[in-house]
């Protein structure tokens, strides 16, 4: 079965041609239950490819997550480790300068503290490039560790056994960081090639079951879309059934 076919609003023409790839690749390798935009369980992150496969040795679960562009991949690929470090240091350096001009503008004190020690500062007036530059950058760590952590939470979560990361060949011309245990499926012509495989998640038969329940909600969606059946109609169906 291969459900759920139609893109989303919106959606440009290469992400499709992603998505559509990967649902052959996994339909080829044994994924015999695919969906597109599949909300995942027990998160609030849905998947560009949900797939399932049957097997004697086991049932396996798999996520592809398509990227069509770097900016698009930095958005969902954030090391909070690494960035985590890197957010200290400027907010170290931030300290520093902020103390260096505590002494030399004491008239910045804005005076909302009982206490003189105990006052803020208000550094904005100033324009410091320096200290300008680091609150920039501190923010925009703050907003990745919030906002960007989707392929890092997805492995964490165990919300399927195998991730895959697919790209655009564009996107493979410079570096970048690959999500740790995750697959690279590379876009080559009209095909896909693997070149790193995942490393192997263990989820439970209850959370496999939850999964491919959402492969088949996302299928049903899709075929009431493409048959044009409405939410009303079904509703109308329910009250003449009762």
């Amino acid at each position: 079965m291969a459900a759920g076919l139609s893109g989303r609003r919106g959606e440009t023409e290469a992400h499709g041609r992603l998505k559509r790839l990967a649902m052959i690749w996994a339909q080829a390798r044994g994924y015999s239950a695919c969906a597109l935009e599949v909300h995942l369980p027990h998160c609030r992150f849905r998947a560009d490819v949900a797939a399932f496969r049957e097997d004697r040795e086991g049932d396996a679960t798999a996520i592809f997550e398509c990227k069509q562009a770097r900016s698009d991949l930095r958005r969902d690929n954030c090391d909070t480790v690494m960035t985590s470090k890197h957010l200290d240091a400027v907010e170290t350096r931030r300290k520093v300068i902020e103390r260096n001009l505590r002494i030399h503008y004491p008239t910045l004190r804005t005076g909302g503290s009982l206490f003189p020690d105990f006052d803020s500062f208000d550094f904005s007036p100033l324009h410091h490039r320096g200290h300008d530059s680091v609150t920039r950058k501190s923010a925009a760590l703050r907003r990745r560790l919030s906002a960007c952590t989707k392929f890092e939470k997805l492995a964490r979560y165990h919300c399927a056994n195998l991730f895959y990361l697919i790209i655009a060949a564009p996107v493979q011309a410079r570096p970048f960081d690959l999500p740790a245990g995750w697959g690279l499926l590379v876009e080559t012509g009209d095909a896909l090639d693997l070149v790193q495989k995942p490393v192997w998640h263990e989820v439970t038969p209850l959370n496999k079951m939850r999964f491919l329940r959402r492969i088949a909600a996302a299928g049903t969606r899709s075929i009431n879309r493409q048959l044009a059946i409405s939410p009303d109609a079904i509703a109308r169906a329910r009250h003449d059934a009762i």
